[in-house]
């Protein structure tokens, strides 16, 4: 966030103070400045919103800087970057939603936004505010060393071309190296009807690297990526070395992976990206918009039991620097970490301000958006599972037969039902209490409330994966993280060979 230790009349600005301001960038608007946005037109836009007699309105500003630089073969074989700038108007009327955006930020375009979203609702105009409050003291989840718009493309290549050298020089079945280097930055900026405004830079990074191997006339492939709301420093040494590790081996392996048999039987969840099924499967249908139209298999679990007492899930919007992290969710709302699951108890939904005011709850900061262009969402931010009393070793000796998986890649979910179909792109055979022989094209099938019901043993050794996951729902994507520590599953249908 753009941050000033001083008010507009030169007193000091306590910590967590709101400040009211006048118009003006000095005192009020920081980043957008720069785009002409000040009080004024924010003030102008916010009254057509509410001419029609809407509930609440507001507006969302974003400037978001994408350059993504791509290497094949050696050579870097893409580049470009895309600019998008912009204002979405949102309209709430009882529990209609009416929503326009423009990317011209005039009085003249923003108006007519703002009188189409207005549309809505039929009734006398209501005043919108004549004062703002600034929030000044956001949290610093993303604080960067070396910020995105100072990093010239000279600066990138030497990564990838040491990476790809590297890839190379690992494993001599390597053929074929493929890498993605993106990064993001800009900031967004919300202003609404009761007088809130609030502004957070927002940084992004994310790389993969691609192997493709070849051994004995057989070509394997896979790939290994991080992300991270940082900056250039992200990119450490053993950061690098460790994607280079990881593609090459997650590649190599599979020259040796069968496929198990298939049929009912243990499944253990590898600490890390396994948390992809607990994302999918269980987090969605934890989001409140579901539960609210009932179509969530949770709709009515709030208080109940749903799992074993060791098992505990948060949302958490406050890990710092990672993907799914945010200082400030697109309604304006400061995040914390959510428990939904404590105990084995369903607590609460992940709730945007609509599903807050329908159960009567405080919004927990879920209310979040692709871009300007869409209005907000409940939406997961780092949906991961707490460590629990138990040791991976212990995990995996307690399996006579059945599999491990610790890498997976597509998967398709029923959200209200939870019904899902996964792909394990690597794991393990277990066989009498030992990791044996490397697995491929294994599909795990099964239903996500009644795999948490069947989580029976939870380590101690919790991952929060660092890939690059975006996560799908209406038609929007946006960054998450997710993570869970090693699991068993008492029995999940294994889709593998014929036994």
């Amino acid at each position: 966030m753009t941050r000033r230790d001083l008010a507009g009349d030169g007193t000091r600005v306590g910590a967590g103070e709101l400040l009211s301001g006048s118009d003006g960038p000095l005192d009020s608007i920081g980043y957008f400045a720069r785009f002409g946005v000040d009080q004024g037109l924010i003030r102008e836009t916010l009254a057509a919103a509410l001419s029609r007699g809407g509930d609440y309105s507001d507006l969302f500003f974003q400037h978001r800087v994408s350059t993504v630089m791509a290497l094949e073969d050696g050579a870097v074989n893409k580049a470009f970057t895309t600019v998008e700038l912009g204002v979405g108007v949102r309209v709430i009327k009882g529990d209609q939603t009416g929503y326009a955006f423009t990317e011209e930020l005039t009085l003249d375009a923003m108006r007519s936004a703002a009188k189409t979203a207005a549309a809505i609702a039929d009734g006398p105009s209501r005043p919108g505010p004549q004062r703002f409050h600034v929030y000044k003291d956001l949290p610093r989840r993303y604080a960067l060393q070396v910020p995105w718009d100072a990093v010239r493309p000279e600066q990138k290549l030497p990564i990838l071309e040491g990476l790809n050298a590297s890839a190379f020089k690992t494993d001599a079945r390597v053929a074929k190296v493929t890498l993605s280097f993106s990064d993001e930055h800009g900031a967004v900026l919300l202003a609404d009807s009761n007088g809130r405004l609030v502004e957070d830079v927002q940084p992004m990074t994310t790389l993969y690297l691609s192997c493709v191997a070849e051994q004995n006339g057989k070509r394997e492939q896979n790939t290994y990526g991080v992300a991270g709301r940082a900056g250039l420093e992200f990119y450490s040494r053993e950061r690098l070395d460790r994607v280079v590790h990881e593609a090459v081996n997650r590649t190599t392996i599979l020259f040796e992976a069968i496929q198990p048999p298939a049929g009912e039987m243990p499944v253990v969840l590898a600490a890390g990206s396994s948390g992809i099924l607990l994302h999918e499967a269980i987090g969605h249908g934890m989001e409140a918009d579901f539960n609210r139209k009932g179509t969530s298999i949770y709709a009515d679990k709030i208080n109940k039991p749903i799992a074993h007492p060791f098992v505990n899930i948060v949302d958490d919007g406050t890990n710092e620097y990672a993907r799914g992290a945010i200082n400030v969710d697109d309604e304006g709302n400061v995040p914390d970490k959510t428990m939904l699951v404590e105990n084995g108890v369903l607590t609460t939904y992940l709730h945007d301000s609509i599903s807050a005011r329908h159960y009567k709850v405080k919004p927990t900061g879920n209310g979040r958006r692709e871009s300007y262009r869409h209005a907000p969402l409940p939406r997961m931010r780092s949906t991961y599972m707490l460590p629990g009393p138990h040791k991976h070793d212990e995990i995996i000796a307690s399996v006579k037969k059945g599999i491990y998986c610790s890498n997976f890649t597509n998967g398709q979910v029923n959200i209200g039902a939870g019904d899902f179909t996964f792909y394990v792109k690597n794991g393990f055979l277990i066989e009498d209490g030992k990791l044996t022989r490397p697995i491929k094209d294994v599909n795990i099938i099964g239903n996500g409330p009644k795999v948490l019901e069947k989580v029976d043993m939870v380590a101690d050794d919790l991952v929060i994966d660092e890939g690059g996951w975006t996560c799908g729902k209406d038609g929007q994507g946006v960054p998450v993280s997710q993570g869970i520590p090693t699991v068993r599953v008492a029995s999940i249908t294994v889709g593998g060979r014929n036994s």
